[in-house]
């Protein structure tokens, strides 16, 4: 398979890992719906969103890298953004003074940055350790 080929091929994997994840995303935070929130001008929703698309992308990219077979970058990517849910859920239980969900349906900025942050900082670990 030529460069072309594959480079066109791991664009739909990427395209396709990072829609799936964002609707698994959606599902979790119950407290809003993701893309309304953005239509409304949630700047801290929007933050958290492309910390997730960021993250995920950075994964891929780690898995494209690294991985021998495109299959194993589908893999890993799968991998990725459980892991980043994970890292959701671990965040949203650190803070327990606050609802992450709560803050970045109320337009909290800072929550949106930290959130981003998470989400871009744990992607380098992940993305790291694919071998």
């Amino acid at each position: 398979m030529g460069p072309f080929v594959l480079t066109f091929i791991y664009f739909i994997i990427a395209v396709a890992i990072v829609v799936i994840g964002l609707v698994i995303f959606e599902w979790i935070t119950t407290k809003y719906k993701d893309w309304e929130e953005i239509k409304n001008g949630n700047t801290a929703v929007a933050l958290s969103i492309s910390g997730k698309i960021i993250g995920i992308c950075i994964i891929l990219s780690f898995a494209i890298y690294n991985s021998v077979v495109v299959t194993e970058t589908i893999i890993w990517g799968a991998y990725g953004v459980l892991l980043q849910m994970i890292a959701y859920f671990i965040f949203e239980g650190l803070t327990r003074s606050f609802s992450v969900q709560t803050k970045l349906k109320e337009n909290n900025v800072a929550v949106g940055i930290v959130s981003l942050g998470v989400s871009v900082g744990l992607a380098f670990v992940i993305g790291a350790s694919i071998t």
